[in-house]
């Protein structure tokens, strides 16, 4: 596959131009959560215009925008408005319909491609890609099976026991923990199967896992790439919580592996943009090399909002450089840092009332860096923002780490 076929036909689009028409240079997310908001962003700190096309009125990203294109994402007239405005486009989330992308192609390079976001959008085609390219990256997936049909489910109970205990997994529009169920008999099985509502699912068998991380890579349209040092993260209840970003957070042959991988997953799909890969650590060593590749994520990533305060350049900085056909810089990190979630729940009390957090104490500490994605509604769950904690060692950004935690009350303290 090769997703960046038209990369001799790529002319860079520099910042501050402006075309014969008179048209400025514009960049183009469909999109319009926080990952647009940062990416917009960051568009605008070079100069370039941006355009988002987002249904929501009060999108965090369609707030910051010059242009905010209400429709919705298959509007044909919205996405006509979008090309028209554009030089060049990219999405900030996996869901949306990869047709989309292929219209919005044929009239402007779009990037991250819609045969790979398709790919993403899939568990089961995902899978199959990782298991195609496991000779290449040296990491496989977890030993897994494929269940769309009764007939597939009655003879994955019959014939794959080693898959269980497993975790049966919707193959599409699961994230953050939802559409994922985990089974320990072949009765549990069915009984998820027909809970998720009979829809396409992977079984994956589970795994003892000892760590997650996660590595983010750009690759440009003439198949330079650079790529972040790997993130160690801690998950509670499905959602991402902490990321340890640090030397040393990984066995340094382990994080050289995922690296390797990461950046081999990104050239065999012929890959434009930032993408970030997740892994498992696996205590089983002999068995996988004591990583597993988990999935992929076609854009920039949770796990990798640290670099805004602990790298010279960012994801969202390499997303555009990458999308406008610059050069990408490799990204050099200036400082150890640890980056806390904050959901919906810091927003209330144990009795579940409204609060505002104690930002005063929070921002009192050393190193601390705050940022909130603008969304109006805090609810359980909602990803309202990130804090970033930097500092001259690891061992401070701990300490400061630990007690902006507790500060706020957030979950993954045994961690810090």
């Amino acid at each position: 596959m090769n997703a960046a076929s038209n990369a001799e036909a790529m002319t860079p689009i520099f910042p501050g131009s402006v075309d014969a028409a008179g048209q400025r240079a514009t960049l183009g997310v469909l999109g319009g959560g926080q990952l647009g908001r940062m990416f917009v962003h960051a568009a605008q700190r070079l100069g370039y215009f941006t355009a988002v096309l987002e249904p929501d009125a009060h999108s965090p990203a369609g707030l910051v925008s010059h242009h905010h294109i209400q429709t919705t994402y298959d509007d044909p007239a919205g996405l006509a408005q979008l090309s028209q405005l554009c030089q060049a486009i990219t999405t900030e989330f996996e869901n949306v319909p990869a047709q989309v992308l292929q219209t919005l192609a044929q009239t402007r390079p779009v990037a991250p491609s819609a045969a790979v976001v398709g790919i993403a959008q899939n568990r089961i085609e995902e899978k199959a890609h990782f298991a195609a390219c496991a000779a290449g990256s040296g990491v496989s997936c977890a030993p897994y099976a494929v269940i769309e049909t009764p007939a597939q489910l009655q003879a994955v109970q019959a014939e794959r026991a080693d898959l269980l205990p497993g975790i049966l997994k919707t193959a599409r529009l699961g994230y953050d923990g939802k559409g994922q169920v985990r089974v320990r008999t072949a009765a549990e099985l069915a009984a998820a199967w027909a809970e998720l509502g009979g829809v396409a699912c992977v079984l994956e068998k589970m795994l003892p896992l000892t760590a997650e991380c996660s590595v983010l890579v750009a690759r440009g349209w003439d198949g330079q790439v650079v790529s972040f040092a790997p993130q160690r993260n801690v998950h509670v209840n499905g959602i991402l919580a902490v990321t340890h970003a640090y030397e040393g957070n990984l066995p340094p042959a382990l994080a050289t592996r995922a690296s390797d991988a990461a950046v081999s997953i990104a050239q065999h799909l012929g890959y434009v943009g930032v993408l970030c890969v997740e892994f498992f650590v696996v205590a089983d060593g002999s068995a996988h090399g004591g990583l597993v590749v988990n999935e992929m994520a076609p854009r920039p990533h949770n796990s990798g909002h640290y670099t805004l305060d602990a790298c010279d350049a960012s994801q969202f900085d390499l997303q555009v450089h990458a999308l406008a056909g610059l050069p990408l810089p490799p990204p050099r990190q200036h400082s150890p840092a640890i980056m806390l979630n904050l959901l919906g729940e810091v927003w209330f009390n144990a009795s579940s009332q409204p609060r505002e957090p104690d930002w005063q104490s929070v921002l009192s500490l050393p190193g601390t860096h705050l940022h909130l994605y603008g969304k109006l509604d805090a609810r359980a769950g909602r990803k309202m923002g990130h804090l970033t904690i930097t500092g001259p060692d690891v061992d401070s950004v701990k300490a400061v780490a630990r007690r902006a935690a507790g500060l706020l009350n957030l979950p993954g303290l045994d961690v810090l």
